[in-house]
């Protein structure tokens, strides 16, 4: 009978370690994205405002991840009663998740996840927001808007997750969240200065390195394998599941680029790379939702329509006057609502084109709808009380000038031989 308990015993402690082993990697990878965030904005805006960028994926990650862990973490996977739950620093007790990792390492995964989120918000914003205003939302954003929302999707009493959503690892909590936050910072901002001409004209306001933002592009697809496959947060029996996400993840975002390659070159006469990497991020975030449901084939096809509405996006974004420097809204936004929406279409077994019934799809746009509302609308307010009190946009001198030079003493490109 020792014998037998001694082996059981050490067969689980073997499972917790590979499992911690897989999910440490997966979050390693998750928080190296945020590189990648740096890379691929700091690309996409004008050079004299890079190091602001560089700040503000900075504080992202120093201020998001310090008040997630006081606060959010507790909020997102308390005891909920639906809808929110309250804790302090990192629970030692069972979440009710079915864990084989520590409560410790789960929340440094999940930290992850929640300053991806911000690092949206900052693209959305680059190039005319204030440094402190911004570091007040992060803080905001971090202790309640996801954590509230990862309360719902993936809190075992969460109320989406009672009613049998699917986000396996972040459309709709992760990139609808902050592409929708987006959305209300650029509006209640206002477009930088020379954007939109009085009669309605647009004028282009290139990024002045294509080849930063390419790497950092590269930076975030290399990381959305830690992303998606590190959610099944086990390595020991899931190793099928594994393989679907990481095969699904790539068939997508390969997908998603070359979707996007046709229809511009289509569309423009001329291949458009900014648009293409756009493309395959759009294909990233459109399967994060559906990744462990769907098959490969339908993956692809769920890449080829976010490739395709990814331009349309951010076309029609820019004609409505919201200035979106890197296309955050966009590729976030929209393409995870529309990747959460697709979960309930093409689901192996539930899903609308695949013989199911209405319900999956009726949860997902109910979920998904939900949360782009309440980002949108709890961001929006936030940003509008900041505007109102201690401001949010730098003066006009300093953006004419650039944010590098009056605001940090420094520019990312010296003259100095």
């Amino acid at each position: 009978m020792e014998e037998i308990t001694k082996l059981t015993t050490q067969q689980t402690e073997l499972i917790h370690a590979i499992d911690s082993v897989w999910v440490a990697l997966c979050a390693a990878l998750i928080f190296q994205m945020e590189g990648g965030f740096a890379l691929l904005e700091a690309g996409f805006i004008r050079s004299k405002n890079v190091m602001s960028i560089i700040a503000k994926v900075l504080i992202d990650i120093m201020v998001g991840g310090l008040v997630f862990y006081i606060v959010g973490f507790g909020i997102a996977y308390g005891k909920s009663n639906g809808f929110w739950a309250f804790g302090m620093g990192i629970p030692t007790g069972d979440l009710g998740l079915g864990l084989t990792v520590s409560n410790s390492l789960f929340w440094f995964i999940q930290m992850g996840f929640c300053i991806a989120a911000i690092s949206i918000v900052s693209g959305g914003v680059a190039e005319r927001m204030k440094v402190w205003a911004y570091f007040l939302f992060v803080a905001i954003f971090c202790a309640f808007i996801y954590p509230l929302a990862a309360n719902w999707v993936w809190n075992p009493n969460g109320w989406l997750m009672q009613r049998g959503f699917n986000d396996f690892a972040g459309s709709s909590a992760v990139h609808a969240l902050g592409g929708f936050a987006a959305l209300a910072g650029a509006i209640v901002l206002g477009p930088r200065q020379g954007k939109y001409n009085a009669d309605g004209t647009i004028n282009a306001i290139p990024g002045h390195n294509l080849t930063l933002a390419s790497v950092g592009a590269f930076i975030l697809w290399f990381g959305w394998f830690g992303f998606n496959p590190g959610s099944t947060l086990a390595a020991v029996g899931k190793w099928e599941l594994i393989g679907k996400v990481a095969t699904n993840t790539f068939l997508a975002s390969a997908a998603g680029g070359i979707a996007t390659m046709v229809y511009t070159m289509l569309r423009y006469k001329k291949i458009d790379v900014t648009m293409v990497i756009n493309g395959i991020l759009a294909g990233l975030v459109a399967i994060t939702a559906g990744c462990n449901l769907v098959s490969h084939n339908c993956a692809i096809i769920i890449g080829l329509i976010a490739g395709i509405i990814i331009d349309i996006a951010v076309v029609a974004i820019d004609r409505l006057k919201v200035d979106d420097p890197v296309g955050a809204i966009a590729v976030h936004g929209v393409n995870g609502l529309f990747g959460t929406v697709a979960v309930g279409l093409f689901a192996e077994e539930k899903g609308l084109f695949m013989g199911g019934n209405a319900d999956l799809f009726v949860t997902q746009l109910l979920g998904v709808s939900a949360i782009a509302l309440f980002s949108f609308v709890s961001s929006y307010a936030i940003f509008v009380v900041m505007k109102k009190t201690i401001g949010i946009r730098i003066k006009r001198r300093e953006e004419l000038a650039g944010i590098d030079a009056v605001d940090f003493g420094v520019e990312a490109y010296t003259s100095f031989e």
